[in-house]
């Protein structure tokens, strides 16, 4: 009986070979630690990664179970050195119904719309992203900490404060933000964030519990 990950990588074969070397394919094995789920990796120099790396922000968010349909396609992303992105990603369940594996598509497009814009504005037009697709907040990291950093960086912004002028119910409501995203499914992220928050292992382990707590009770 042909394995899944033999039929995907065969998918991905096809992926490469149709679409080329601007195009990154991107096969995890969501039941690795999140740290090295990426276990097929195709023109990797798209977004810096190979085989080992980690999976993005959006995965944790399946995992977790915060996202229940991951499915998401025809969306845009960039990199960390300016690339811009047309992405879309599928997450596949084994037998158990756990998601298993995930495969994720990134079309480096970044000349392409620079010589889209030009022919438009050489007829005067005027043209923009957003009539393109839609625009989803993905990060690439090659590495865990990277995308635990990324990640708690977006949620202070979320708070809309720094960390020393946080509440309680600031971190509360951060510690939240961290939690829906899958964040603690990281290997001690937990003790990055009680660090990152000036807060005890304790402190941290009590607002968890508290947060978790009142989203059972929504």
């Amino acid at each position: 009986m042909i394995s899944m990950t033999n039929v995907l990588t065969q998918v991905v074969n096809l992926i490469e070979q149709q679409f080329g070397s601007n195009c990154e394919i991107v096969l995890h094995d969501l039941s690795l630690p999140y740290d090295s789920t990426i276990i097929d990796i195709r023109n990797g120099h798209v977004t810096g990664r190979r085989v080992g790396d980690c999976g993005s922000n959006l995965g944790l968010e399946v995992i977790r179970g915060t996202v229940k349909d991951g499915d998401k396609f025809n969306y845009f992303t960039t990199t960390r050195d300016g690339k811009i992105l047309r992405s879309s990603s599928i997450y596949l369940k084994d037998e158990e119904q756990n998601v298993r594996y995930s495969v994720c598509v990134n079309m480096d497009i970044t000349e392409s719309l620079r010589f889209e814009t030009y022919l438009h504005n050489q007829n005067r037009y005027n043209i923009g992203l957003e009539s393109a697709g839609t625009n989803v907040e993905e990060f690439h990291a090659s590495n865990i900490h990277d995308l635990t950093e990324n990640i708690f960086e977006r949620g202070v912004s979320f708070i809309g404060k720094p960390v020393e002028e946080m509440t309680k119910d600031d971190k509360m409501r951060l510690i939240e933000f961290l939690d829906k995203k899958g964040v603690f499914l990281i290997t001690k992220a937990g003790e990055k964030i009680c660090e990152a928050l000036g807060i005890t292992k304790y402190t941290f382990y009590n607002l968890l519990d508290m947060v978790r707590k009142n989203n059972e009770k929504k």
